[in-house]
């Protein structure tokens, strides 16, 4: 299902359901962000200063790279 579907069908909905449907979605968006942090203090500590500056460095030179055909 593609997302103008979904929005088709939120429209749909009564305002209670709206409002079930939108506290669903912020509970995704919150645990989504959770894990991410979670996953963010496992790693943390884990490059060495050598290796965390030559990533800084390749995301950098990587940047200034962006493929346009990845969009």
């Amino acid at each position: 299902m593609n997302l103008d579907a979904i929005l088709e069908e939120l429209k749909t909905l009564p305002p209670g359901g709206l409002e079930r449907a939108a506290d669903y979605i912020h509970r995704l968006h919150s645990a989504s962000r959770a894990e991410r942090k979670a996953a963010l203090r496992r790693s943390a500590g884990s490059l060495t200063d050598e290796e965390a500056d030559e990533l800084a460095r390749h995301i950098e030179e990587g940047c200034e790279n962006i493929d346009e055909r990845a969009w």
